[in-house]
């Protein structure tokens, strides 16, 4: 009879996470900030029909990196427990902490009795009555939950592009100053983003019930900074010609 082969659970854990960063990282990042009138999310994606941000419920965004037909199921799921839970109780009792450790044990479920990984970060997003209320949710392959305050970043790349916006976030920021950081941060020194490249939605504070509200491309170019013309080369004077004879 012929035994098993052995690998330690510490090696089966770290091919399990080696595996879904790397599916991860041939994804495009995204970028959520607090800004003044609520939370935006702007995402680096060319496709004009299958969508990373969506809304989930009243005050409540989705949005998820990675392979896209496993995101989606989350969002969908999200959906389907937001609306019970809403139907059950109360439109108030819903909230992105809840939906938030669903998905954390969905994904820690996966990672650790499957065979394969989800290849997905998601980030569940809340905007409150002022910006301290703000809740920003992002969840790893592996059901870590981290708390973020005041951006986060999602996708290949995050640490570059979480410095590049560190840089470009303060406080106060409106609408047009944190579109142009998130844009900034995830083009980078070497490219330059067009509104067929993104996806934008809000949440807004003001909205009196349905806070989500979508960005169309169409609109994005009067707020998307204008970017500088290229300098002309300076004409150099040739040589003056003798007169002619």
């Amino acid at each position: 009879m012929s035994m098993p082969f052995y690998v330690a659970p510490e090696q089966v854990m770290k091919d399990r996470a080696d595996y879904a960063r790397k599916g991860i990282a041939r994804g495009r990042s995204l970028v959520a900030t607090v800004y003044d009138g609520g939370i935006l999310i702007c995402a680096e994606n060319p496709s004009s029909t299958l969508r990373k941000v969506s809304e989930i419920y009243d005050r409540i965004a989705f949005a998820g990196v990675g392979k896209y037909n496993e995101f989606d199921q989350l969002r969908i799921a999200g959906v389907r427990a937001a609306d019970i839970k809403g139907y059950a109780y109360s439109r108030e009792d819903v909230d992105a902490r809840s939906l938030a450790n669903n998905y954390a044990q969905i994904l820690g479920q996966v990672f650790t009795h499957e065979m394969k990984p989800m290849e997905v970060e998601i980030l569940v997003a809340e905007v409150g009555a002022g910006p301290a209320d703000d809740q920003l949710f992002h969840i790893l392959y592996d059901g870590t939950v981290m708390d973020e305050d005041r951006f986060t970043v999602l996708g290949g790349e995050a640490e570059a592009i979480a410095a590049r916006m560190e840089d470009a976030w303060s406080e106060g920021l409106d609408l047009r100053a944190a579109l142009a950081a998130a844009v900034g941060a995830l083009a980078g020194p070497e490219r330059t983003l067009s509104a067929d490249d993104l996806e934008v939605a809000l949440l807004e504070r003001t909205a009196e019930r349905r806070a989500f509200r979508r960005i169309e491309r169409s609109d994005l170019p009067a707020l998307l900074p204008v970017a500088p013309a290229p300098a002309e080369a300076p004409v150099e004077d040739g040589p003056a010609e003798a007169p002619e004879s």
